[in-house]
């Protein structure tokens, strides 16, 4: 049986424990309202500029643009995993890594070649511990201290250096995407080549209806500017889809986690009573056992 001491010395420990979880969790909500407002006033943006090309891809106007086309074959595939530079986030890395891994194998499994690309100091440690051979780039607080769109065109133009140098044919994002504060989804998107959305009922969201669109000077010249540009701001979509993600996560975490130390602190506040109730009991039997035999 553990001694008064020691159980005042764990209450202690405990009750520290949850001021720093619940001054965490605080923290965390104050950075998800923010978050969560960047990430949703991106969205429109991004999504009408993947319907523009999805439209463009559609009507046929590829053309000779690399980023829209491919390369025509898909042999070599690079993911590119969104996490975080911090933990204390619950599953949140973790799950992007389990994407991460079935992806790998199902490539592997079809005969592919796999690289991987990491946005945050945890999802590179979770890569570098299963797959070191695969990992060929880190970018580790780029999102500090919140994301921003020259963080994200930095990891597009070292992707597009890579796929014009021919090191992969394929490039996929992985990412939590955010929904809620209890809820992250992990998203795979296909920024390399180009692959269109496809709307809730099955069909192409990406060809925007009728809409048709006239390109002024050039279409090739428009291309080069707007397809460097959609990847990265595709990019910065993952990147803040990501970080709010990870703040409400956080969030409830820490949540859990000063709930738990409230539930440990009954417990051992009642161990604690019946412990002293137990060692003044035994002192005083010890007393009147003395005062009987005088």
């Amino acid at each position: 049986m553990p001694s008064l001491k020691e159980l005042r010395n764990r209450i202690g420990s405990v009750k520290s424990t949850q001021r720093i979880t619940s001054a965490m969790k605080m923290v965390a909500a104050a950075k998800l309202r923010r978050a969560q407002e960047m990430a949703t006033a991106a969205r429109p943006y991004a999504e009408r500029m993947e319907r523009m090309l999805g439209s463009l891809a559609s009507a046929g106007g590829a053309g000779s643009a690399p980023l829209l086309s491919g390369t025509g074959k898909e042999d070599t595939h690079l993911l590119l995993m969104v996490s975080s530079d911090r933990g204390l986030c619950a599953g949140f890395n973790i799950n992007v890594m389990r994407q991460i891994r079935r992806d790998i194998s199902a490539l592997q499994a079809a005969g592919k070649t796999v690289k991987v690309m990491c946005v945050g100091r945890k999802g590179a440690a979770l890569v570098r511990r299963e797959y070191p051979n695969f990992l060929v780039g880190e970018f580790e607080e780029i999102s500090k201290p919140v994301p921003n769109y020259d963080a994200a065109a930095m990891v597009a133009e070292r992707i597009t250096e890579m796929f014009e140098a021919g090191e992969f044919d394929v490039c996929t994002v992985v990412y939590n995407k955010f929904v809620s504060a209890l809820t992250q989804i992990v998203t795979p998107q296909q920024v390399i080549p180009f692959a269109a959305p496809e709307s809730a009922d099955g069909g192409d969201a990406a060809t925007d209806g009728d809409a048709s669109y006239e390109y002024e000077p050039s279409e090739e010249d428009i291309l080069a500017e707007l397809l460097p540009r959609n990847l990265s701001v595709q990019i910065f979509r993952s990147l803040l889809e990501s970080f709010a993600s990870e703040q409400g996560a956080r969030m409830t975490a820490m949540d859990n986690a000063t709930r738990n130390a409230g539930d440990m602190i009954n417990k051992l506040t009642l161990n604690y009573n019946r412990t002293r109730q137990a060692f003044i009991t035994k002192e005083l039997i010890e007393i009147i056992s003395g005062a009987e035999a005088l």
